[in-house]
């Protein structure tokens, strides 16, 4: 198992956001987390990374605790997160972003490589090398900031909203790079608000209502779950 999370309890002051969830990930899946705004999946993401403290409970990686660990040192062990938002340094090129995202790592070939298996999966991020981050259009600032996220080799990656605010074809396209990028043995959380896609190409999904897990199980049969397809589907 590459990431379990026992009995998490998360609060903003006298709120609780999460409520003593458990979910567990394996190595190679993509699992999705799903839910209305104010479900607590954001919160979920960032108190993985070490962005959001827990109350209590456990989170373990590659049999590692992981909770209250500095974000940079779970950044160390593998755990990238492309936050939601499209955050880019506008007034860096689109290599410069991309090369802050290769920080941790020293050796030259390993950066060289990782660009080219970023232009792979990118490849219109090669056309704009040298362009300002703030002047791409919003899929290419998607791109770039999921790109930026692989520059760190990550052996998990949290993906929050990656389809938000783009067009039906890019969404369709953005889709397709996750599921690449998954095969090529990237552990994958993806958290959406377009459920049917979040459930189509993940192996696994987990409901989140008022921060406790109200469903789990495979995706493909979430997808045909009357209580799914009623509030989330729109069936």
């Amino acid at each position: 198992m590459l990431l379990e999370i026992k009995d998490l309890k998360v609060h903003y002051g006298s709120v609780e956001a999460i409520r003593g969830i458990s979910l567990r990930v394996e190595e190679k899946s993509i699992v999705c987390l799903i839910g209305a705004n104010g479900a607590g999946k954001t919160t979920t993401l960032r108190t993985i990374s070490g962005l959001q403290k827990p109350t209590s409970g456990e989170i373990w990686f590659q049999g590692e605790r992981i909770h209250g660990l500095p974000t940079q040192d779970i950044v160390v062990r593998g755990v990238v997160q492309v936050p939601e938002g499209r955050r880019v340094f506008p007034f860096m090129s689109v290599h410069e972003n991309l090369l802050l995202g290769a920080y941790l790592l020293k050796d030259r070939d390993d950066i060289g490589r990782n660009f080219e298996l970023v232009y792979h999966h990118f490849p219109v991020l090669k056309e704009r090398v040298k362009q300002k981050a703030g002047s791409l259009s919003g899929g290419e600032q998607q791109m770039l900031v999921m790109g930026r996220a692989l520059m760190a080799k990550p052996k998990l990656l949290l993906l929050d909203e990656p389809s938000l605010g783009l067009s039906p074809l890019l969404v369709e396209e953005v889709a397709r790079i996750i599921t690449e990028i998954n095969q090529q043995g990237v552990t994958i959380i993806l958290v959406e608000q377009n459920a049917f896609l979040a459930l189509e190409i993940s192996t696994k999904g987990y409901v989140l209502e008022t921060g406790s897990i109200a469903l789990e199980g495979d995706s493909q049969k979430l997808l045909q779950d009357e209580h799914v397809r009623k509030a989330y589907l729109g069936a």
